[in-house]
């Protein structure tokens, strides 16, 4: 049954890869398996009046829409009650026979465990999260996740994650809870990360310093000159102070000489002046 589930995902794929309608399918609840009995909603996602409907590939039944199986609701398709026989692969298509490039593949398990995975690819270099659960709690929630039949690990925690995905990651997963059974296998794609196309980027040489102003180079021309002046100036100031306020001997004395020697100037004039006066009256 799973082989035959995967082998029709990839036909079907192959198929539609070359369409242009970019129309997305979404689930509701967002996983790709889900519990006997539980009620599923698949949705085209288009806001145009093409008039898109639900298609579906199972087992024993081709491209069948969603009247035969399911309630239709313009563009939406609900499923009250899966079983595990509405397991196979669903995709959008218009009133023409257009084609959606995306297909989803829902799995449904009639046993206790399934695997919680994403319905729809995983871009390439995100991280993918796998999550093991059962319809009944278990006492022990550590599950062991398979890839292809093969052993990735075991987590004790029930939940595992693959960091930064690429293209090799790509299989069928399933997983194992002790005493509690095993998941269908879920194909799970990863998609090719866009390209993204860079403008060269062009390196311009920066802006000229700008000369500064005429006056402002005049103004500092002038500071330059002048500053030995304005320092001498300030230090004359700042030393006359101290002298006039200083006892220095040697000033008193040349002040005293001074005095001195005016004195006797003057007596040496006095006597020139009555010697003078002297002779005359003789």
């Amino acid at each position: 049954m799973e082989g035959t589930s995967v082998q029709m995902l990839l036909a079907l794929s192959s198929l539609l890869c070359c369409t242009t309608n970019q129309i997305g399918v979404t689930v509701s609840p967002s996983r790709s398996q889900f519990f006997e009995g539980k009620s599923v909603t698949l949705n085209c996602e288009d806001d145009s009046s093409a008039g898109w409907t639900l298609r579906r590939n199972i087992s024993g039944e081709t491209r069948t829409q969603c009247e035969e199986w399911g309630e239709s609701s313009g563009s939406s398709c609900t499923i009250r009650y899966v079983y595990p026989a509405d397991s196979g692969v669903y995709w959008c298509e218009s009133r023409g026979g257009g084609a959606s490039s995306m297909v989803v593949n829902i799995s449904v398990s009639g046993g206790s465990v399934i695997l919680q995975s994403p319905v729809l690819p995983v871009m390439e270099g995100h991280d993918l999260t796998l999550s093991c659960q059962s319809k009944t709690p278990p006492s022990n929630p550590s599950a062991a996740f398979y890839k292809d039949g093969s052993l990735i690990r075991t987590e004790p925690t029930g939940h595992m994650t693959l960091q930064h995905v690429s293209r090799s990651d790509e299989g069928l997963y399933k997983c194992h809870i002790r005493d509690h059974g095993e998941s269908p296998s879920s194909w799970i794609s990863v998609s090719e990360r866009p390209s993204t196309t860079e403008a060269p980027s062009t390196t311009e040489a920066p802006p000229p310093a700008s000369a500064p102003p005429p006056l402002v180079l005049r103004v500092c021309l002038h500071l330059v000159v002048i500053s030995p002046f304005i320092i001498s100036t300030l230090l004359l100031v700042s030393l006359c102070p101290q002298r006039a306020s200083g006892s220095d001997p040697s000033v008193s004395m040349v002040m005293t000489q001074h005095s001195h020697a005016e004195q006797g100037l003057a007596d040496d004039y006095d006597d020139i002046i009555t010697c003078g006066t002297t002779e005359h009256q003789f």
